[in-house]
């Protein structure tokens, strides 16, 4: 694999030397590719775990650089927010109407403010654009479901929130745990009736094939 590749898998520029230091932004967008391409298919569960450790002790680009020379480039949300800005604040507020999402595609802003009576909730950051490391969202909600969707490198803090005839259900991602935070949640304000659930985007049928044990896999025909 050469060494002459960024670590998104282009060529490297003339200002983009192998022996730059990475920064933490450069570690989480060859995680992303990695991610990528071990649920398409192109990387083995062990070949995925082995470039993830090396990715996330890289001290340089050029440490960087061959974990990914022999995949094909993807766009990371990273790298897809270049000329794209966040909104200071964005508001919702919505009374006994359908549901609720920002999913795909969306660029998360510094603060939301959500003020929603008896309508389900999602925020979906799998696919989100995050240009920032922080998001205050204040919670004004009764009723139905507060749902947050995470992915590798977004956590969650509930620890603000004022809860009545409501409960939290949490559920981490073990993935996670090895992925530097690129965006941390922190909800503020009360809910009451209903739940807050956080979890992690469900897997695809390969991606849950690939981090079975070898040995309950299907067999080769």
């Amino acid at each position: 694999m050469s060494g002459e590749m960024s670590p998104t898998g282009k060529p490297l520029g003339a200002g983009s030397s192998p022996e730059l230091r990475a920064s933490h932004a450069d570690r989480d967008r060859v995680v992303d590719v990695l991610r990528v391409a071990a649920g398409d298919g192109l990387l083995t569960a062990e070949e995925l775990d082995e470039r993830l450790e090396i990715a996330l002790s890289a001290r340089t680009l050029g440490d960087l650089a061959p974990l990914t020379a022999d995949l094909p480039p993807v766009p990371t949300a990273a790298g897809a927010a270049v000329g794209e800005e966040a909104k200071d604040l964005v508001r919702i507020k919505q009374v006994h109407s359908g549901a609720i999402s920002r999913t795909g595609r969306w660029v998360v802003p510094r603060r939301m403010e959500l003020e929603v009576t008896f309508c389900h909730l999602t925020l979906d950051f799998t696919d989100a654009v995050i240009t920032h490391d922080r998001l205050s969202v204040e919670v004004k909600m009764m009723g139905k479901t507060l749902t947050l969707i995470t992915r590798p490198g977004v956590e969650v803090d509930t620890d603000g929130m004022r809860l009545a005839h409501c409960r939290v259900v949490h559920r981490q991602d073990p993935a996670g745990a090895r992925v530097p935070t690129v965006l941390r949640v922190e909800l503020v304000g009360e809910k009451t009736h209903g739940r807050i659930v956080v979890r992690p985007a469900r897997r695809t049928l390969g991606q849950w094939l690939l981090r079975r044990p070898a040995s309950r896999r299907p067999a080769d025909v």
